[in-house]
């Protein structure tokens, strides 16, 4: 059955909302590429829902317009009640650094800055002081088991420390809404299996919507809805 529209929880507040979700691509002989076809979702705060698929499906793309990232080619975006389309791009900006956290399969540290201070960044952008950016961050980093390396920069991280820097980072403003991208990609199976963990129990109580896109069964099968992006077309499984 496609998944046009996807029924949310209504006692809770909806922290995503998309409807005829398009994206078309230029290829290089100048033709046009569909990639998504008119996706509707509903995500509401607390919930979590993993999109699995074909590689090349979109599911990137679709999570990159889910998270502002990028503009539709049709269709519209709501993050938290506002509709995208309608923002400038400072209030989108803030909107992002606010209501967004995002997790990519790459973790995009800042090489010269410390874990904590790649941490701090989103409340710094946000306008929080550096007092209260670090003892947010250090939190953060305790919780992702990183205390004793907080001084570090990524070169002397290992690959899993720095994602888990990268999770702590994508949660510095609490954001309703976290956009994972394919997170433990490039994790060995032990390493994979503890993020997986940090994951769902730093969102755990906290009505913080979860969004991944993975090729792990292991990390579909914890979410509580599991769509497929096929043919530009959404799915439930």
């Amino acid at each position: 059955m496609t998944a046009t529209l996807v029924e949310t929880q209504e006692a809770r507040p909806p922290a995503v909302e998309a409807r005829g979700l398009a994206r078309t691509f230029s290829s290089p002989d100048g033709g046009l590429i569909p990639v998504l076809k008119g996706i509707d979702l509903d995500v509401a705060r607390g919930d979590s829902v993993a999109i699995v698929g074909p590689s090349g499906s979109g599911k990137s793309t679709l999570l990159h317009l889910l998270g502002a990232l990028d503009k539709p080619t049709r269709g519209d975006v709501w993050l938290g009640g506002d509709r995208v389309s309608e923002l400038g791009e400072g209030r989108l900006a803030e909107l992002r650094n606010r209501f967004v956290g995002f997790v990519f399969q790459f973790h995009h540290l800042l090489r010269d800055f410390t874990a904590l201070e790649n941490a701090m960044l989103p409340q710094l952008i946000a306008g929080a002081s550096p007092e209260e950016a670090a003892a947010r961050a250090s939190e953060l980093l305790a919780q992702v088991g990183l205390a004793e390396r907080a001084s570090h920069r990524p070169r002397r991280l290992s690959g899993g420390e720095q994602q888990r820097v990268a999770v702590a980072r994508a949660l510095a403003n609490a954001p309703p809404l976290v956009l994972a991208d394919e997170p433990s990609g490039n994790l060995d199976a032990e390493t994979t299996l503890r993020l997986h963990d940090l994951l769902f129990e730093l969102i755990d109580g906290h009505e913080t919507a979860l969004i991944v896109v993975t090729h792990s069964r292991e990390l579909a099968g914890r979410a509580a809805r599991v769509l497929r992006l096929e043919g530009g077309e959404l799915f439930e499984t």
